[in-house]
């Protein structure tokens, strides 16, 4: 079987390249890559990618060695009619990695008809770090490197005000265009770049708050010998998604206009506000997936639906997203209610298996920016912790622990500094010396000591001595 390229797939078109890409993970190929697909098929976008590797291990390579082509699996079920489709994505011209092409990096600015910076490095990926210098090739931090490449392109083209880029930033955080913004405007600072880039980059370049909402289990691996099989082509960089989406951007009518996916049938929202979408998905699409994964996981299960499905641990996903989550935000009850069920309905999606092991990467941040408002909000609402919750924090902290799950080890992927710190909390064994440790990790993780929110330490500890004595599968019944 041929592997997928240009050369023996001559039907993929080509495009003018207009999109910097910063990320090439599943998500990203899954949703704004196909998004763009689909503008270009409906309208006359003519767009294509180039990716640049966030860090320094990535799959630009894996990528470039199939022409920047692969295909995308979509399945679930489409106004009440199942749908199992294949296509082919043909909007990635080539992919860059700056630590080892700084020098093709920084002439992407040198392209006049590139408009558009798209990101997905995590949440932990917009980030300012002031170790970071002008003169690393590139700069270790996302918006370190995109400084760098907004000054070239500021010196390149002389200052031109029609040379400015539209940024939009997809990482999972709330107003993460602001929060970017910011990051660039610190880097400015440190690095003396001037007032006239610093006037530049305010007039010139807009940088766009987004919302995105897409389950993307990523690699097929459990059926992909058939999808190769199917499509005749040997294609290493398939990705399987839900067929919901949603992309809400917080722009103008005017960058709507350059960027006309709204107008391809898509659901893209250009909105004045993405605040009410960003908090209803995030407090009730991923912050249950955060702590329903480690509970999973450790309970014996692989996915999402398995989970969701499974008649303990559905409870206790039920119970963090009904009776926990949803109490903590403002929006009509009937309108949450309404879209929890959606959500249970994605999560039990028949044709997507998502694996949690996949939703575990980077759990501490993840739990930061999805769960730990809801903790706080429940505990000055209710009187009380959430104890799904705090059970799901337990079960992340248990997880980071490592070692065996039955006969499969345990393989944690975080921030190393993270990692290093559960590692040597975990030696002394002591259930309340990890739990007082975890939540005091103010630099590392949480931006303050969550041993001072009352109750919450107590709690994780008997979590965690819970977990250790019985198991996972009795402490999520002890909680029920």
């Amino acid at each position: 079987m041929e592997r997928l390229n240009r050369t023996s797939a001559p039907q993929a078109k080509t495009y003018t390249e207009k999109v910097i890409q910063f990320g090439e993970g599943n998500f990203l190929r899954a949703f704004v890559d196909w998004i763009i697909w689909k503008t270009n098929q409906k309208t006359d976008f003519n767009a294509s990618v180039v990716l640049v590797q966030p860090i320094e291990k990535g799959m630009v390579d894996n990528l470039n060695e199939q022409d920047g082509l692969y295909h995308l699996n979509l399945q679930g079920i489409d106004e009440g009619k199942p749908v199992d489709s294949l296509e082919m994505i043909d909007v990635i011209s080539r992919g860059l990695n700056p630590y080892r092409e700084f020098d093709s990096y920084l002439a992407l600015a040198e392209q006049p008809q590139m408009r558009f910076i798209i990101s997905n490095t995590t949440e932990a990926g917009i980030a300012f770090d002031p170790n970071c210098k002008f003169t690393d090739k590139p700069a270790s931090s996302y918006p370190g490197k995109l400084t760098q490449l907004l000054y070239h392109r500021f010196e390149y083209f002389k200052g031109d005000k029609s040379k400015g880029f539209i940024i939009m930033p997809c990482e999972l955080i709330f107003e993460n265009g602001k929060h970017l913004k910011e990051c660039i405007r610190q880097y400015i600072k440190l690095w003396n770049l001037g007032e006239e880039f610093s006037e530049w980059f305010e007039t010139a370049c807009g940088v766009y708050s987004t919302l995105v909402d897409r389950i993307v289990p990523g690699y097929p691996r459990d059926n992909a010998a058939q999808i190769c099989e199917k499509i005749g082509y040997d294609d290493r960089m398939l990705v399987k998604a839900e067929i919901f989406h949603l992309w809400v951007i917080e722009a103008p009518e005017s960058v709507a206009a350059e960027f006309p996916a709204d107008k391809a049938g898509l659901h893209v929202l250009f909105v004045p506000s993405e605040a009410p979408y960003h908090e209803r998905k995030v407090c009730l699409l991923n912050g249950p997936h955060t702590v329903l994964s480690p509970v999973g996981y450790l309970s014996g299960l692989n996915t999402v639906k398995e989970c969701c499905e499974d008649e303990l641990v559905g409870k206790f996903v039920t119970k963090v997203m009904f009776d926990e989550l949803m109490q903590t935000l403002n929006l009509p009850m009937e309108e949450l209610q309404a879209f929890a069920s959606a959500v249970m309905d994605r999560f039990k999606n028949p044709y997507v298996k998502h694996f949690v092991t996949s939703i575990m990467l980077n759990s501490f941040p993840k739990f930061k920016t999805r769960d730990l408002p809801g903790i706080k909000t429940y505990l000055e609402r209710k009187g009380e912790l959430p104890k799904g919750l705090v059970l799901g924090l337990s079960a992340i902290i248990t997880y980071y622990k490592g070692g065996k799950r039955g006969e499969d080890d345990i393989v944690v992927n975080d921030d190393p500094a993270i990692m290093n710190l559960l590692s040597e909390l975990w030696k002394s064994d002591d259930c309340r010396k990890v739990a007082e440790g975890v939540l005091a990790a103010s630099d590392l993780i949480w931006g303050e000591d969550l041993n001072a929110i009352p109750g919450l330490t107590d709690m994780v500890t008997a979590d965690l001595e819970a977990i250790k004595a019985n198991g996972m599968r009795a402490a999520v019944e002890a909680i029920l």
